[in-house]
C-alpha cells in the first residue's frame, strides 16, 4: 500500500512540477518570450512566480524528505538538471548584451565579444529538456532574437564623436569608462538579487534550513551526463555523507548557476581589454559586492563565487599598474626636441586623478595606496633616468618642470600616503629651479663672473680682501676693463637672448617661463649686490662701480618678458 502510494504520488509530482514549468515558461510567465526585452533593458527576467508557483509543493517535498530520501534525491536532481539550462541559456544572453553595450557593437560586428550561440544550438538544448519517466521535461519557444543596429567599432564611434567637435579625447575616456562602470555595476546589481533568490526558494522548497546535518549523497565530484551534470554518487549508487544543509545548498547552487563565474571571468577580460583602466572600476565594485555578500552569509554560493571572481579583478588591477611602471622603463624621448612633461608622468596623473575619483570611501583603499608607492617611486626614477640621457633639455629643465607637475599633481589630490613624495617633489622642483637659474646666469655676464670667482679664490687662498687689488690679473685697471664690458645697453642685450633660450629649453603646458625669469631675476639682483660687496671690500676707495643699477635691471626683465 505504501509503495503504490509514493507511485501515485511521484507521478502527481511530476506531472505537476513539468505542468507548472511548462505554464510558467509558455504561458502564465514565458521567461523565454521576454528575454529579448529584459537582455535590451540588461535585466534578468524574475523567477518570483516560479518559485511561487512550486512553493505550493513545499509540503509534501518536506514529507518526502522524510519518508523516502531516494525519491526526494530524485526530485531534487531533476530541479538542478532543468534550472541549470534555463539560468545558463538566461545569463549567458545576458552577459552578451552587457559585451554589445560595453563595446557599442552588434553581434555581427563587436571587436572582442565572444560569438552569440545559434539559434539551432538553442533549439537543440531546447529539446533536450523532454526526457524519460522520471525526469522534468518541458519544451519552450525558440528566444527573440535580439536585435541591436549595428555603430560601428569603439574607435569608429570615438572618432565621429571628436568629428563633431563636442568632447575631447579625454572626454570620451571618461565618458566611455563612466559608461563601463554603470554597465559592470548593472550586470552584478542583476545577479545578486537572481542568486539570493533562487538560494532562498531551494532552502524553502526543499527544506533545507532546519536541521544542521543531514545523511545523503554528496554533489562535490560530479561527472557530464547528457549535456548536464551528474553526482558521481548517482552513478555510483553508493551514499555519501555531507557536511550540512548548508553544503547542500551550496551544491546546488553551484550546479544550477555553473556558467556565472566563468561567463562573469568572460566580462572581466573583455573590460581589461577595451581599458586596462577598467581594472579599478571592477576592483571597487566588486570587492563591495564581496563585502555586501560576506556579511550576509560568509560560505555561501554568492560570496565564494564573487570571491573567486574578485581574485582576477585584483589580478588584473596588479598587471595595469605592472604595465605602467614597464612602460616607464621603455620610454624613447626623441634627440630633436625638447623634452616637456614626460609621457608617465601625465599618465600618472590621469590614474591618480582617475583612482582617487574612483576609491573614495572604498573597501579597497590598501590596495591603491600600495600601488601608489610603486608607481610613484617608478616616475621618480624614470624621471632622473630621461633626464641624465637628454640631450636637446637641461637636465635641469627636465627635473625641474617634471617635479613641479607631480608637486601640484599630488598637492590638488591630497593623497595622505604620498605626504612624503609631495614634499620630495617640490624640494627637487626647488633645487633643479635653482640650479638652472644660476647655470644659465653665468652665461650674460660671463667675464665678470670668472673676475670675481678669481678673487674669491685668491682669499680663499689667505689673501687679505683689500690686498687683492695689488694681484697682477685682478687689479682696478682689469676690474675697470671687464666693467667697461658690460654696459646698460650689452646686458640688456644678454638678458634678452638668455630669455629667448630658456623659452627654448622650456615646455609651454608646464607654463614655467615667467616662474623661471622671475627666479633669474631676483638671482641677477642677489649677484649684483655680491658684486657691489666684493668692490667695496676689495677695491675700497676705488670709486668703481657697475654700469648698470638694480633699478636698470628690474626695467631690463620687464621690458623683456613684456615684449615676448
Amino acid at each position: 500500500l505504501r509503495f503504490k502510494f509514493f507511485r501515485k504520488l511521484l507521478v502527481h509530482l511530476y506531472s505537476a512540477s513539468r505542468f507548472t514549468l511548462i505554464l510558467s515558461l509558455l504561458k502564465g510567465h514565458d521567461q523565454s518570450s521576454t528575454l529579448a526585452q529584459h537582455s535590451v533593458e540588461l535585466t534578468l527576467p524574475n523567477h518570483h512566480p516560479f518559485h511561487r508557483d512550486l512553493l505550493r509543493y513545499a509540503k509534501l517535498m518536506e514529507w518526502l524528505k522524510n519518508t523516502d530520501y531516494g525519491k526526494y534525491e530524485g526530485l531534487t536532481k531533476n530541479y538542478m538538471d532543468y534550472l541549470s539550462r534555463l539560468y545558463e541559456r538566461e545569463i549567458k544572453d545576458f552577459f552578451e548584451v552587457a559585451k554589445i553595450k560595453m563595446t557599442g557593437t552588434t553581434r555581427e560586428g563587436k571587436k572582442f565579444a565572444t560569438l552569440p550561440r545559434k539559434e539551432s544550438a538553442v533549439k537543440q538544448e531546447t529539446e533536450s529538456l523532454h526526457g524519460s519517466s522520471g525526469k522534468l521535461t518541458g519544451s519552450t519557444s525558440s528566444l527573440n532574437k535580439l536585435s541591436v543596429q549595428s555603430s560601428g567599432n569603439r574607435r569608429s564611434q570615438s572618432s565621429s564623436l571628436l568629428d563633431m567637435g563636442n568632447m575631447s579625447a579625454s572626454d570620451l575616456d571618461v565618458a566611455d569608462r563612466t559608461k563601463f562602470d554603470k554597465i559592470f555595476e548593472q550586470v552584478l546589481s542583476e545577479l545578486e538579487p537572481l542568486c539570493l533568490a533562487e538560494q532562498d526558494f531551494i532552502s524553502k522548497f526543499f527544506k533545507l534550513q532546519q536541521h544542521q546535518s543531514i545523511s545523503g549523497t554528496t554533489m562535490n565530484e560530479t561527472e557530464e551526463v547528457d549535456g548536464g551534470t551528474l553526482s558521481r554518487a548517482y552513478a555510483s549508487g553508493v551514499p555519501q555523507t555531507i557536511s550540512s544543509e548548508k553544503d547542500m545548498i551550496r551544491q546546488m547552487m553551484t550546479k544550477i548557476f555553473r556558467c556565472i563565474e566563468p561567463e562573469l571571468n568572460n566580462l572581466i577580460a573583455l573590460g581589461d581589454k577595451i581599458d586596462s583602466f577598467n581594472s579599478l572600476y571592477m576592483l571597487v565594485k566588486m570587492s563591495h559586492h564581496v563585502w555586501t555578500a560576506q556579511n550576509v552569509d560568509p560560505a555561501s554560493f554568492l560570496s565564494t563565487t564573487l570571491g573567486n571572481v574578485l581574485v582576477t579583478v585584483k589580478r588584473n588591477f596588479d598587471k595595469c599598474i605592472s604595465n605602467q611602471m614597464k612602460q616607464m622603463d621603455e620610454v624613447k624621448i626623441s634627440k630633436k626636441s625638447k623634452v616637456g612633461i614626460l609621457p608617465f608622468v601625465a599618465e600618472f596623473e590621469e590614474f591618480a586623478a582617475l583612482a582617487e575619483s574612483i576609491f573614495k570611501n572604498a573597501e579597497r583603499r590598501g590596495d591603491l595606496d600600495k600601488a601608489y608607492i610603486k608607481l610613484i617611486r617608478a616616475v621618480f626614477v624614470s624621471v632622473e633616468k630621461v633626464a641624465n640621457e637628454s640631450q636637446k633639455t637641461p637636465r635641469d629643465v627636465v627635473m625641474m618642470e617634471n617635479f613641479h607637475h607631480i608637486f601640484a599633481t599630488l598637492s590638488r589630490l591630497k593623497i595622505s600616503c604620498l605626504e612624503a613624495e609631495k614634499k620630495e617633489a617640490k624640494q627637487k622642483y626647488t633645487e633643479h629651479l635653482q640650479s638652472y637659474v644660476i647655470y644659465s646666469l653665468g652665461q650674460p655676464l660671463e667675464k665678470l663672473n670668472h673676475f670675481f670667482e678669481g678673487v674669491e679664490a685668491r682669499v680663499a687662498q689667505g689673501i687679505r680682501e683689500e690686498e687683492v687689488s695689488y694681484q697682477l690679473a685682478f687689479n682696478k685697471q682689469e676690474l675697470r676693463k671687464v666693467i667697461k664690458e658690460y654696459p646698460g645697453k650689452e646686458v640688456k642685450k644678454g638678458l634678452d637672448n638668455l630669455y629667448k633660450k630658456v623659452d627654448k629649453h622650456l615646455c609651454e603646458e608646464e607654463n614655467l617661463l615667467q616662474v623661471v625669469w622671475h627666479s633669474m631675476q631676483d638671482e641677477f639682483i642677489r649677484q649684483y649686490k655680491h658684486f657691489e660687496g666684493l668692490i667695496a671690500r676689495c677695491y675700497p676707495g676705488s670709486g668703481i662701480t657697475m654700469e648698470f643699477t638694480i633699478q636698470d635691471i628690474l626695467d631690463y626683465c620687464s621690458s623683456i618678458a613684456q615684449s615676448h
